[in-house]
Parts: structure tokens; sequence; C-alpha cells
């Protein structure tokens, strides 16, 4: 890939370059037909039938012009090009002072204008040299002009197949953007579709699959230690799989969205958030929320991380909703077998029965996945107690 980026900027710089040596040389064509202008003037005023002033002017005039031709806006370029012509016309025909310098500024001008978008104007221009070649009395004049017509008619042609190109590339282009765009917006729909079928279905199944295996080697009787292990296994095999599922779903998520790919993706929230949710909190409700953590701090497994942090928003959710303006404390207590997380607020508390219909099955269901123990009700000393038991095994250590 770091090839492939340096053979891309290598391309890129060469194109520039060779951009910036054309624009060079077109600011330093006109100057050029200038000087090769005014020396064939200058010899030509050598014949004693041939003024000076008129020659040197007649060159000027013929050449000067094409300097705004290749420099400026539509309306200056054809205003310059159009005095091209008629003073290489006048030239040609009353004082047969035609420089070879004027005869190119004449043909770049036809053939700016056709590239231009211009190739009605181009093609005009060729018209006075076509005239002079079928009515003029001086043979010399005449063939000057039959050349002159037949390079501008080629200039002009050329010009316009180089303009009908650009245009036909533009809308290539065009049309290749918007159906990349339509591709992009169709993968998108799609990343979002899966994702919703993974969240809705796979894992919920899997869920499922964890709780059952949980209920059923703490419920069967009579179960032997073999099958009480094997239970367990299938337990951690599921919530494990449950863990990997939500950080594809965070990543289609993400795709769907159109984050950039190569923008560091933004990890599930864990413990290291909780402060920055206690804080949102408290600016919502306006009370006061404490942190208390006590035993050995140490990174747990992602999945037992985003539980718990799950847990507190809830918890502090529904405090604001049903005990309004009352402080709440989140305990965590790390342990070697064990996370211990308390929410607690000092509100008129529930019925025995809790906060109904507000997450406490969500709640619950998250803890089940993760092979935890959860614990809703009034607090001893009143208010409202969320109490959540969530294993620390070994091989769940980060």
């Amino acid at each position: 890939m770091a090839n492939v980026g340096e053979k891309a900027s290598t391309s890129a710089w060469a194109r520039g370059a060779v951009r910036a040596r054309v624009a060079g040389a077109e600011r330093g064509l006109p100057a050029v037909l200038v000087v090769l202008a005014v020396g064939e003037g200058l010899v030509r005023s050598a014949d004693p039938h041939s003024s000076l002033a008129v020659v040197l002017l007649l060159a000027l005039a013929t050449t000067g012009p094409l300097a705004f031709v290749l420099g400026t806006g539509r309306a200056g370029r054809v205003g310059a090009a159009i005095a091209v012509s008629a003073a290489c016309v006048l030239a040609l025909v009353p004082f047969q002072a035609l420089t070879a310098g004027a005869a190119v500024a004449q043909l770049i001008c036809v053939y700016v204008l056709a590239r231009t978008g211009w190739p009605l104007l181009g093609g005009l221009l060729v018209v006075p040299y076509v005239v002079v070649a079928l009515f003029g009395h001086e043979d010399a004049t005449r063939i000057v002009a039959v050349l002159l017509a037949t390079l501008a008619s080629a200039a002009a042609a050329t010009g316009i197949a180089h303009h009908v190109r650009s245009t036909v590339l533009a809308h290539s282009a065009t049309e290749q953007a918007f159906a990349d765009t339509l591709l992009e917006h169709a993968a998108r729909g799609e990343r979002a579709r899966i994702a919703r079928e993974l969240h809705d279905v796979v894992a919920h199944h899997i869920s499922v699959i964890a709780v059952q295996a949980e209920n059923a080697r703490l419920t069967t009787p009579g179960l032997p230690p073999e099958g009480a292990t094997r239970f367990l296994a299938i337990g951690d095999t599921a919530r494990t799989a449950l863990t990997e599922m939500r950080r594809l779903l965070g990543v289609l998520r993400e795709d769907a969205d159109g984050t950039d790919s190569r923008v560091r993706r933004r990890p599930q929230p864990g413990l290291g958030q909780l402060l920055e949710l206690l804080d949102e909190s408290r600016d919502a409700a306006g009370a006061k929320t404490r942190l208390i953590v006590s035993g050995p701090v140490a990174a747990l497994d992602p999945g037992i991380e985003v539980t718990a942090y799950r847990i507190v928003q809830e918890a502090l959710t529904n405090a604001r909703r049903h005990a309004p303006g009352a402080a709440v404390d989140v305990e965590l207590r790390y342990g070697e077998d064990e996370l211990t997380l308390r929410v607690r607020d000092n509100g008129p508390g529930p019925t025995a029965s809790g906060y109904p219909g507000h997450g406490l099955l969500g709640m619950r269901e998250r803890v089940a996945t993760v092979g935890g123990t959860l614990r809703t009700g009034p607090a001893t000393v009143g208010g409202f107690l969320v109490e959540a038991r969530l294993p620390v095994r070994a091989e769940t250590l980060a």
C-alpha cells in the first residue's frame, strides 16, 4: 500500500510539473512571437516601398494581444483574438506585411477559441482568409491566404476535438462519481441491514443460549460436575461470541454511517468513561452524584466493562426519572473473583417491585449474558438500590 501511495504521489507531482512547464511556455510564447515579428519587420523595412513605422506597428498589433488570448477570461480572450485577426488581415491585404510570427499568433488564436468553447467564432476567423484567397488581386497574397485558411481550419478542428474530448471526459468523471456514490449508498444500506439482523436476531439467540446454559447449570437437580463444567463452557463461549459480535456491530454501524475507515474507531464505552457519564448525569439532573471506587483497580474484559457501564447508565436514567433531584452514589468494588457494582439514590424509593417498565429487565439480561447476578429494590437506608455482581475470571483480565 505504501508503494501504491508513493507511485500516486509521484505521478501527481509529475503531472503538476508538466502543467507548470506548459503554463510557463504559454506565458513566454507571446513575447517570443513579438520579438520574431518585430525582427522580421525590421528586415522588411529595408525595402524602400515599406514604412518602418507601419511595419513595426503591424508586427506589434498582430502578436501583442496574444498574451490576453492565453491569459485572460472568456470575454477578454475573444476580444484579443478578434484584434489579432483584424490586424493580420490588415497586414496581409493592404500592406503585404504579414510576418511569420503574426501567422503563428493567428493560428494559436483560432485553436484557443475552438478549444475553450468558441468553435463557431474560431471558424469565423478563418473566413477572411478564404475571401482573400478567392478574390484577392495579388498572387502572393492569395497564396498566403490559402495557406493560412488551410492551417487555421486544421487548428480549429484540433481545438474542437480537444474541447469535445475534455467535455466527454468531464461527463464520464461525473457519471462515474455518481455511480460510485450510488454504489456506496447501496453498500451502506446493506451493511446497516446486516447490522440490524445481527442485533435483532443473532445476538438475541446467542444471549438466550448464554442465559439458558447458566440457568441449566444452576437449576438442574443432580447435575454431575462434568455437566456443570460443560454448561459453564457453553455460557462462556456464548458470552465471548456476543462480545465479538458487539464489536462487529460497531464496525458495521460506523461504515453504514459513512465514517472514514482510516479514522481510528471509537471503542465501546467502559469503566474508563464513567466519570464523563456521571458529569453528564450531574449536569442533566442538577443533583449530587458521587463515584466511590475500592479495591485494586484493573482492566477487565471489554464485555464486563460494557455491561457495567450500561447498568450504571440505566440506573442513573431511572434515578433522574423517578427520584428527580436525589443524590446518587455509584460504587465500584474490585475483587479477585468479581466486580461489585452498586448504584443507590436517596429518593423516596419505589414499591417493592422496583421501577417497573424502566429497563430493569434489560439490566438483568445484560448481567445474565456475562454470568453475573443482579439485585434491585429499596435500599436499607432509604431510596432505591441496583446491585450487580459481575464475575472477573483470570482468563478475562485484559
